[in-house]
């Protein structure tokens, strides 16, 4: 499909902003990394010198994405040929990285080659945050204190085993981030969304990626289950940014259980969980499945907005008004359901733009005046049922969240609320502000007072 038509191309972006782990050999930096990061990508083991390569982990935290870059020991004083490969990729790191980790054993204490390193650092011209790593109680704090004298700044106190004050270190991470690093890079209001591609195996997942992109960008065979991986791809459409997320077709765990699939299925929904809104790839032949329905079901429960793609449609005889009332009974998100043929290319481009409509909205803050204007509307024209005498009372709304987007309702008790009035509350929500297929997260919360907390003690 040509650019002129206003199909999106494959475009680099602009890079997140990047930190440099470094420090002594078994100062527990990998270690460190895996906590940060919130998985075990980076490789640990007692064995000092495990990790050699430079590799990039990303991280977010208060709304800022970022790299963690895991690097070798440096050991200055070691000539050794390995050594000095290790070294060489560490002072790479610290060049191309906008801010510097140093880890510190702070129960080791300070050697000649945690100086050293510090001097270096010092040289770089780099911003430095001294992380005094196994700190795991808070009676070793004491111990950094010693790590004032490298000269970069008061040492925050972590345990990287524990995730002690590992916290207090993102909030510094971040600040200096804001502080140095993040002028023309994308903060989190500008980040491009990500559309994440599911489906079951084979309903033609990466045919309809490459017919977006109008090249041959991943692999596509019609043997079930050929990617394993999770694919971005950085695309446009319209002007906007967009990354764009092939997945492995998602099957039953039970079904996949002690297999290498099994795997490729939990990095499929690990991609659901980052991505802000899913285009389900139904195969139109066989209609809008039960298993279709589940992975819809799977996409909701991540955050995604979502959206569902009749595939195969040139082929089809599949009554499509049949089809959207199966979803829109057995779906509370009520997604939108519209066709496409990855082979001919008509209707990948109106998918793809009904998910970035939807992902946007996702992202997207109703204004508290608004909100609470749209209850009172709401209570006035249906009042919430009675139970036991006592009415649901709602005083005060407020949006809290997005991606996906969570409102607090302040009420004067929350066992007043049936089922039947608060999916009435959701579903209106959705119809007001043209929220279907976006999963939203309404909190109830208790007003605070006396006759309040009686009851709170008493349930």
């Amino acid at each position: 499909m040509a650019e002129a038509a206003g199909q999106p191309h494959a475009r680099a972006l602009r890079p997140r902003p990047a930190v440099a782990v470094v420090g002594f050999p078994n100062a527990g930096k990998s270690t460190l990394i895996n906590r940060l990061a919130g998985g075990r990508e980076a490789v640990t083991d007692a064995e000092p010198g495990v990790t050699r390569d430079r590799r990039a982990l990303e991280c977010e935290w208060n709304g800022l994405s970022f790299d963690l870059i895991d690097t070798g020991g440096v050991d200055l004083a070691d000539s050794g040929a390995l050594a000095r490969a290790v070294q060489a990729q560490a002072r790479a790191a610290i060049e191309d990285a906008d801010l510097v980790l140093l880890v510190v054993d702070a129960r080791a204490g300070l050697g000649p080659g945690d100086a050293e390193l510090a001097d270096l650092l010092r040289r770089s011209g780099r911003p430095v945050v001294v992380a005094a790593n196994k700190i795991d109680r808070q009676e070793d704090e004491a111990l950094t204190a010693e790590l004032n004298s490298l000269g970069l700044g008061e040492p925050l106190p972590v345990s990287a085993s524990h995730g002690l004050g590992t916290g207090d270190l993102l909030d510094r991470l971040v600040e200096e981030l804001r502080r140095y690093a993040v002028e023309g890079v994308e903060d989190d209001e500008d980040q491009p969304p990500r559309i994440a591609i599911l489906g079951r195996p084979n309903v033609g997942k990466s045919s309809v990626l490459n017919a977006l992109l109008g090249s041959e960008r991943v692999i596509v065979s019609e043997v079930a289950g050929t990617t394993r991986d999770p694919v971005d791809t950085d695309a446009e459409v319209d002007g906007k940014r967009i990354v764009l997320v092939d997945t492995a077709g998602l099957r039953r765990r039970g079904k996949v259980a002690g297999t290498v699939d099994y795997y490729a299925q939990l990095r499929s929904e690990r991609a659901a969980e980052r991505a802000d809104a899913a285009i389900v790839v139904c195969d139109a032949t066989e209609g809008v499945t039960s298993e279709d329905l589940r992975v819809a079901e799977l996409a909701m429960r991540s955050g995604c907005a979502t959206v569902l793609a009749l595939n195969k449609w040139d082929v089809s005889r599949t009554d499509l008004e049949d089809a959207r009332a199966r979803v829109q009974q057995k779906n509370r998100l009520r997604p939108p359901v519209l066709t496409c043929s990855a082979v001919t290319g008509r209707g990948v481009g109106a998918v793809l733009r009904q998910a970035i409509v939807l992902a946007e909205r996702s992202a997207e803050r109703i204004p508290t005046p608004e909100l609470n204007k749209f209850i009172a509307t709401l209570v006035g024209d249906r009042p919430p049922p009675q139970r036991h005498g006592r009415r649901l009372r709602l005083y005060y709304a407020a949006q809290v969240g997005r991606r996906p987007p969570r409102f607090a309702i302040q009420v004067n008790d929350r066992r007043l609320i049936t089922r039947d009035w608060a999916f009435h509350l959701e579903n209106r929500l959705r119809a007001a502000y043209s929220l279907q297929g976006v999963p939203l997260v309404i909190d109830y919360v208790p007003k605070k007072g006396r006759r309040n907390r009686s009851a709170q003690q008493a349930s």
